[in-house]
């Protein structure tokens, strides 16, 4: 599905059989595409949000393929100085992120399953200093993990390694403003064989993710009104502000 993304986003790296899937379900569900944008909007927004409030390190699990607006480009506009550990499991996505990254000794990718906090955060360490803040990101990220997979328990094991004045930030899909035609989606990449399936969660479920972090204003809310800056932020459909919930949490000191 880091694929089918990159499709959404306009982007190159993807097959016929992921652009496939991708204009099916936006047949289903008309402005998926602005949805995904607007995640990635709001990706900006949240990173910009970190640095302002002194992060200067970040963890991005499921970074997925590199495009327009990485996190690495938008903190080291900011500060020169800030370092990032990108995690994807699929090798494309890490292929094309070690040649973005080449010459960058301040941020690297790492290929790992996010449902192995231990070697990844092992790995994030060598990169990382643990011992001050964080910003970890999970976006689009943990719907894929079904419930037997304990999302709760991995989310413990990464949230429970950061400092205090850390953030985590995470965009989660959910069908509590949606019909038919998101359950008809489900369905479309259920059938497409990929190893990637959609675990849709209500506000409460997503909500208990953050477990002990604060979350800032506004909440957790649809992606496109965590703190929009301007008509990029949010999509001409209203149920695509809706599809995704986005939220920061902070840990407190």
């Amino acid at each position: 599905m880091a694929r089918t993304y990159d499709f959404m986003l306009g982007g190159g790296h993807n097959f016929a059989v992921d652009r496939a899937v991708g204009e099916k379900i936006e047949t289903l569900m008309p402005g998926l595409k602005q949805a995904a944008r607007v995640n990635r909007a709001f990706l900006g927004r949240v990173v910009r949000f970190m640095v302002d409030r002194g992060v200067r390190q970040f963890l991005d699990i499921g970074s997925g393929i590199p495009t327009v607006g990485n996190v690495h480009e938008i903190a080291q506009k900011a500060d020169p100085e800030c370092r990032v550990v990108y995690v994807d499991r699929d090798p494309i996505a890490v292929a094309h992120s070690e040649l973005m990254l080449g010459r960058n000794d301040r941020a690297v990718i790492v290929q790992a399953d996010m449902r192995d906090p231990e070697s990844i955060l092992e790995t994030a360490k060598q990169s990382l200093d643990f011992d001050k803040p964080i910003g970890l990101l999970m976006l689009l990220m943990l719907h894929w993990v079904a419930d037997e997979d304990d999302p709760h328990g991995l989310l413990e094991r990464y949230r429970s390694a950061l400092a205090p004045g850390s953030y985590f930030a995470l965009t989660h899909v959910t069908s509590d403003n949606q019909g038919e035609n998101l359950t008809e989606a489900t369905d479309v990449i259920q059938r497409s064989k990929s190893q990637d399936q959609v675990n849709t969660r209500t506000r409460a479920e997503i909500e208990t993710m953050f477990g002990e972090f604060e979350l800032v204003d506004p909440g957790l809310v649809g992606c496109a009104l965590w703190r929009p800056g301007g008509p990029g932020d949010v999509a001409d459909n209203p149920d695509m502000n809706m599809l995704v919930y986005a939220g920061v949490g902070r840990k407190p000191d």
